[in-house]
């Protein structure tokens, strides 16, 4: 039986009147979507200034290379009293670089540990988190590019009041944590508060229990305290467990904004856009933005993956090796089984081991050193002779701010032995054996990403190979608990430790 025409004209024109206001209704976003943007700052990236190894270049002409089915991004941290007095900028001491496989979405996140010995892409060694205070976003991809065979063209770089806003529009986030993460968030949240101009609520310390390393407790975290959260690199895990801590609160972020009501979403961009300086055109975060709800960020990692500790000019980590570190690297962000760095890799691996003294001379753990005695800035430059050190022409970048992660720049810092073992400042182990794999956070293995391999090595300090999840901290916590003093990148005074454990006193 054929249904009317008049019962046909009335269904017609309901789907006419859906489909209109779902085009006004995408109108309506994509205007709002296009007025937010306009609130990102967008300089031009003099792209003559960026570098690319040309064994890179050369395969991407000829299709060869796995980078082309990637695109891949650089994201700076950078924090504002982090003043590089040495090269007059600011250092970036987050850096992470984002791979996005173009065809499945999924993203991989690795973060480039601070404090590792590198060529900044202009022959000059530093350590990584200088490259962006000696030529902000075109230096510093550079350096990533010359490093590690990258070929990245696109930056977004943020502070942590960014960070902060983010989490505080989403709702705050549930965090398990140590007690030693408690105790140094409580602390790096005086300065974050004060820093961002937002309130927190201190955690009030459970009894103090025996392994203070092992993640066993659960809070909920605002802005202020889950960025200081972030901010923790004195534990057993030093910096690696810092990385670590930052990639795990960028995948909570995604997960829970891709829930959020798009009201929620708008406030976002409303509040934090202003504070984001970015490469990309607004078209082309316009063309990202549709495909982001099917992106998925399941893999993370640290770089280097596998390394050592030098205290040749302050504290640093050095890849071993470079070389075959970028081969890991590779293997991680593209799948790329049989990479084979190119001449500039192998170059700047075999200057970063002579600066250090060759590879017999590297720590398995990382040293401590005394207070204000080692100027913190490690520069190697070339000149027409040959190689020189230059650091003694440049003042020290750690006033105001720990650049080595031993805790011993700046002014105020104090050893914190919780255990009164006597042990090393850089814990049970810190060291950086050869891994693939166990992206973990404390001492017991518990918590953290169980992909990528974000390790400090096994907890004996021998550095081994590894296939699976390594911890990044010793299984005791007994090593020295370094608590953030007043002349380190973010800490409340060490009272506030001494308060909290008499024992620290």
């Amino acid at each position: 039986m054929a249904r009317p025409k008049s019962k046909i004209k009335k269904i017609l024109f309901a789907v006419e009147i859906i489909v209109l206001l779902l085009f006004i209704g995408g109108l309506y976003v994509y205007g709002q979507l296009n007025s937010k943007l306009d609130k990102i700052n967008q300089p031009v990236l003099d792209d003559s200034k960026i570098k690319v190894n040309q064994e890179v270049q050369d395969s991407i002409d000829s299709q060869e290379s796995t980078l082309t089915g990637y695109t891949t991004y650089a994201l700076f941290g950078i924090d504002h009293r982090d003043k590089n007095t040495a090269l007059g900028g600011e250092n970036s001491d987050t850096i992470i670089i984002a791979s996005v496989n173009n065809d499945t979405k999924d993203v991989k996140l690795v973060s480039v540990y601070r404090d590792t010995l590198l060529n900044l892409g202009n022959d000059t060694y530093s350590k990584a988190n200088a490259a962006y205070a000696y030529g902000e976003a075109e230096q510093a991809i550079t350096m990533l590019n010359t490093n590690l065979d990258l070929n990245i063209s696109e930056y977004a770089t943020v502070n942590f009041n960014a960070l902060t806003t983010i989490i505080d529009d989403l709702g705050g986030l549930d965090m398990d944590m140590s007690y030693a993460e408690i105790v140094h968030m409580n602390n790096y949240c005086v300065e974050t508060s004060e820093e961002t101009g937002k309130d927190y609520t201190p955690i009030e310390l459970p009894d103090r229990p025996d392994d203070i390393e092992a993640v066993q407790y659960h809070y909920h975290l605002n802005g202020v305290q889950a960025t200081s959260y972030c901010r923790i690199r004195y534990t057993a895990s030093l910096d690696m467990g810092r990385t670590e801590r930052q990639r795990r609160v960028i995948q909570m972020i995604v997960s829970k904004a891709k829930s959020a009501g798009l009201g929620k979403i708008f406030k976002i961009m409303d509040d934090v856009f202003p504070m984001v300086t970015t490469s990309m055109t607004k078209d082309e975060i316009l063309q990202l933005l549709p495909t982001l709800i099917g992106y998925s960020v399941d893999d993370t990692t640290g770089f280097p993956s596998s390394f050592k500790f030098s205290n040749v000019k302050g504290s640093i980590i050095v890849p071993t090796t470079l070389e075959s570190n970028v081969i890991e690297l590779h293997k991680f962000l593209y799948g790329d089984e049989t990479y084979t760095p190119s001449a500039t890799v192998l170059a700047n691996s075999e200057k970063i081991l002579e600066i250090v003294g060759g590879e017999s001379s590297l720590d398995d753990k990382q040293a401590t050193v005394e207070e204000n005695t080692a100027n913190d800035t490690v520069i190697f430059e070339k000149n027409g002779s040959g190689w020189s050190d230059t650091s003694n022409n440049y003042d020290s970048d750690d006033s105001g701010s720990a650049d080595s992660s031993d805790g011993s720049s700046g002014g105020g810092n104090t050893d914190y032995d919780p255990d009164n073992s006597g042990g090393s400042s850089s814990g049970d182990d810190g060291s950086g054996g050869d891994t693939t794999g166990g992206d973990t956070s404390g001492d017991d293995g518990s918590g953290g990403d169980t992909t990528g391999g974000d390790t400090s090595g096994g907890d004996d300090g021998s550095g081994g190979d590894t296939t699976g999840g390594d911890t990044s901290g010793g299984d005791d916590g007994s090593g020295d608990y370094v608590d953030e003093g007043s002349g380190d990148d973010g800490g409340a005074s060490s009272e506030a430790a001494a308060e909290a454990d008499p024992s620290a006193a």
